[in-house]
């Protein structure tokens, strides 16, 4: 068990494969950044959550910091305070299972271009995957198109009744009571059982517009406010890179954490304190902008043709 789980000679690729990233964002003049792992907030995502940690300072100070689960935050406190163009090769955390495709400590590629919009970005996410995997250029899909082609439901209007019947004619299991699943809940899991398996399987496949419930950190697309300016990448079975035409309206950002937090209380998770400086910085300015986030471990995994994950790290979670 003190063994890497990594061949040595994958540790030398992963080497190289982070010089190649580097290489790629030198040569557009993108300003490497590095921000803390520990931050005063977590996240209020439904679908994530935080490790945390106790700070004591002094005898009766005791201090809950969080984990960070993306750079996110830090990085857009950065561009707020004029940063220009910046990207970040640092570990993650997220406190869920380990599995063939997760480590619950891993190492994301987030980057941020100011004046970017969304179909700029995806360029740019295209050009370092042909870099990086050497394979053909990406396919592009919207959400809505995904859905149509490969269950013939129409996601930005089919009602959770009929998502229901769908799961239930198709064999997807409902990992929870139906009623206390909710219409997202219903189209991700329709997505990951159904789409993700087929699409991306040549070549990576960019999917766009995800319906503006699913917004996260996005703009509401201007033409159709049913579709957020937010795009994922999938590759072979793989979720690689989630992407946002960066929202800036801190009234609109709040009113989305808030709206998390009432989400995570219905479904017993705690509620979390919102991140003030994040806030802060929205209300300072943030330009506009687009950002991804990409996984370096699953795209080492891609890259490599590993099955498990544990194949491109030194000392995964079990021997960590």
């Amino acid at each position: 068990m003190w063994q890497p789980t990594a061949p040595l000679d994958n540790l030398r690729k992963r080497a190289a494969l982070l010089t190649a990233i580097r290489d790629f964002f030198s040569e557009r003049n993108v300003l490497e950044v590095d921000t803390p792992r520990l931050s005063n907030s977590g996240v209020t995502d439904v679908h994530l959550d935080n490790f945390t940690v106790a700070f004591e300072h002094g005898s009766h100070n005791q201090q809950k910091l969080y984990l960070q689960t993306s750079p996110e935050y830090a990085m857009k406190r950065l561009l707020a305070a004029g940063s220009g163009c910046i990207y970040q090769i640092t570990p993650a955390f997220r406190h869920e299972g380990a599995g063939r495709l997760h480590n619950p400590e891993f190492t994301l590629l987030e980057w941020y271009r100011v004046g970017f919009t969304m179909p700029m970005l995806i360029d740019e996410v295209k050009a370092l995957l042909m870099t990086t995997l050497h394979c053909s250029e990406p396919k592009q899909i919207t959400y809505q198109q995904a859905f149509l082609t490969h269950t013939g439901l129409d996601p930005l209007s089919v009602k959770k009744d009929g998502l229901a019947r769908y799961c239930v004619a198709n064999n997807i299991p409902l990992y929870d009571d139906e009623n206390k699943l909710s219409h997202d809940d219903l189209l991700q899991m329709i997505f990951s059982w159904v789409i993700e398996p087929v699409i991306g399987r040549e070549v990576p496949c960019v999917v766009t517009h995800f319906p503006s419930s699913q917004a996260a950190l996005a703009r509401l697309t201007e033409d159709d406010p049913r579709t957020a300016e937010r795009f994922e990448v999938y590759y072979k079975g793989i979720e690689l890179a989630n992407g946002f035409d960066e929202l800036t309206d801190i009234h609109v950002q709040k009113e989305r954490f808030e709206g998390d937090n009432e989400k995570r209380l219905k479904i017993g998770k705690p509620s979390i304190p919102l991140d003030q400086h994040f806030l802060s910085a929205l209300q300072a300015g943030l330009p506009a902008c687009a950002g991804v986030a990409l996984g370096i471990d699953r795209l080492l995994m891609l890259a490599l043709e590993a099955s498990c994950i544990d194949e491109v790290l030194s000392f995964p979670i079990p021997r960590a």
